[in-house]
């Protein structure tokens, strides 16, 4: 699994940030589909990086408000995230409430059921659409473009799924409904 120290190493590998700007991406940038850190988890990691050689810190003045950390990247920092890189990735885990949900649908109400699977069908569905809107509107690096390509892919599929499936754990979770009444 990739620790938050390469995870910092990775989005620092791009140009300066400071530790805020280093969460958003993990919120709101490319690596929100499938990294997470928070500050309770970056800021840590920064200063290992600093007493590590890894990163240098960079105090910056920004137009009368406090001055803000940033930090930059050394040639150890890229090395050590160079070796990250080319260590064989662990195996993928998903982590999904909806996927724990689905696991025990069957004891669900069905329209209950039919109801979250249509909702979350929507969802995909929006962001497909949001992606494949934005998919020409900023420049990206040719594995951010890989990627994002292959995020799309997950998400239709699962929509697919969810559409063509629904019905057997709907089913399922009416046969439940009866036999417990």
């Amino acid at each position: 699994m990739i620790d938050v120290k390469t995870l910092c190493l990775g989005v620092l590998s791009r140009g300066d940030a400071s530790g805020y700007e280093i969460r958003k991406e993990f919120e709101e940038g490319p690596l929100s589909h499938f990294s997470d850190a928070g500050f309770g988890s970056i800021y840590p990691a920064l200063r290992r990086l600093t007493e590590d050689g890894h990163i240098v810190m960079l105090p910056h003045s920004g137009d009368g408000r406090p001055d803000k950390k940033l930090y930059r990247i050394t040639p150890a920092g890229r090395h050590a995230l160079y070796q990250a890189l080319t260590r064989a990735p662990a195996p993928d885990k998903l982590r999904s409430d909806l996927m724990f949900i689905l696991t025990f649908g069957h004891l669900l109400p069905p329209r209950h059921l039919d109801r979250i699977i249509s909702d979350r069908i929507s969802d995909y569905r929006r962001l497909i659409a949001t992606m494949e809107a934005q998919e020409n509107q900023v420049a990206r690096t040719p594995g951010e473009s890989f990627v994002e390509g292959m995020g799309l892919a997950i998400y239709r599929a699962v929509a697919s799924y969810l559409e063509d499936h629904r019905h057997e754990l709907v089913a399922a979770a009416l046969m439940e409904n009866q036999v417990a009444e």
